[in-house]
């Protein structure tokens, strides 16, 4: 490719994390060099309609549920240019390289959670022919969905948390026998989640029955699956991902929640929780930290980027996976842009360096 790249930054979608990869996009679309890249803004709306363009931001902010824009989010003045302009998904998927991606030589996907980091938006950009940052299809999906990734993980031997699986079906047909049995797989404290979902929505901890009832009842009202997990009193440990072939990993940080645990308003909303980067960890756990990351990101043929995390029990000091992130939170103060930071990369070059993946991972298949 000669000259500058286009760049497509795709951003907003349809998930109950919309407004986190509207912060996310923020980001890259302020820090990628105008004299590299040539810059095209892609939105879509919580109604699955695409916006191209310099007010797709605008619009999509203007649009959002406040209540969930995490702390810091720029809300840009609407441009007074050309009206914008949108086009269905359908477009996109049946155009290849016309319609939205007219023009594009690499899409960055900003999308976090179903239908955006899920190996939906993937497939479509395979389909359309279009280089894009990030994993594949395969380890989207399965990053996505906390039962495969668990599955994968267990295949590849890696150390886990006691877990079980619930389908929504389950539940409401038979509540009490349902309890009554994660009752004697599991005990509380534990951990209920839908199983496609990130940015800890729709994820509760329950310490009873009835709390446990409760959590169900809300990770059933974003999934049909849902994940129990064993909760257990342990540190949270992070550590970046980066490259295809041939991986590299940062050095590992610790978040400490400033709520119980690190749910929604802990990552993005009360802006109290600490980072420690690098975490305070010996040398020893942090070298089983960065190999545990990079089987882990093998296990679900992981390429790009990823953020893996770990618990570290605080009686034990076991280490076990808790999940791949295959598109985290992506500002320049978020776990993985600082824990890259942290190891010599700054944010630029953090970005620069995922374009460059992207290309040679297209140009290889």
């Amino acid at each position: 490719m000669s000259g500058k790249l286009r760049v497509g930054v795709l951003f907003g979608g349809q998930s109950g994390e919309h407004e986190v990869s509207l912060v996310s996009a923020q980001a890259v679309l302020a820090a990628l060099d105008p004299a590299r890249y040539v810059v095209l803004p892609i939105g879509i709306g919580k109604d699955g309609r695409w916006l191209t363009g310099a007010a797709a931001m605008p619009t999509l902010i203007a649009a959002a549920d406040a209540t969930r824009l995490p702390v810091g989010a720029a809300r840009p003045a609407m441009p007074t240019a050309a009206p914008l302009a949108s086009a269905p998904a359908d477009m996109v998927a049946s155009g290849a390289r016309s319609g939205v991606l007219a023009g594009v030589d690499v899409v960055f996907p900003v999308l976090h959670g179903p239908l955006g980091e899920d190996g939906t938006v993937q497939g479509l950009l395979e389909l359309a022919g279009v280089p894009y940052v990030g994993c594949g299809v395969l380890a989207s999906a399965v990053g996505m969905d906390k039962i495969m990734m668990k599955a994968a993980f267990a295949a590849a031997g890696l150390p886990l948390v006691p877990w079980a699986q619930v389908r929504r079906s389950e539940w409401q047909q038979g509540r009490a026998q349902l309890l009554d049995w994660l009752e004697t797989r599991l005990s509380y404290p534990m951990f209920v989640k839908p199983a496609n979902m990130g940015s800890s929505v729709g994820i509760s901890k329950v310490k009873t029955r009835d709390g446990l009832a409760a959590g169900l009842d809300l990770a059933a009202s974003y999934d049909r699956r849902i994940v129990v997990e064993q909760g257990i009193s342990a540190r949270e440990i992070e550590v970046s991902v980066i490259g295809n072939e041939t991986v590299e990993v940062s050095v590992p940080g610790e978040v400490v929640p400033s709520n119980e645990w690190y749910d929604y308003e802990a990552k993005y909303i009360a802006g109290k929780s600490q980072v420690l980067i690098p975490a305070p960890i010996t040398h020893e756990i942090a070298q089983q930290v960065r190999e545990l990351a990079v089987r882990a990101f093998a296990a679900v043929d992981g390429a790009g980027l990823a953020r893996v995390d770990f618990l570290l029990a605080k009686d034990s000091g076991a280490l076990v996976v808790n999940e791949v992130n295959t598109m985290p939170g992506f500002t320049s103060v978020s776990m993985y842009a600082k824990m890259w930071e942290a190891s010599g990369v700054n944010y630029v070059e953090l970005l620069d360096k995922l374009i460059t993946l992207a290309c040679e991972r297209h140009a290889r298949t």
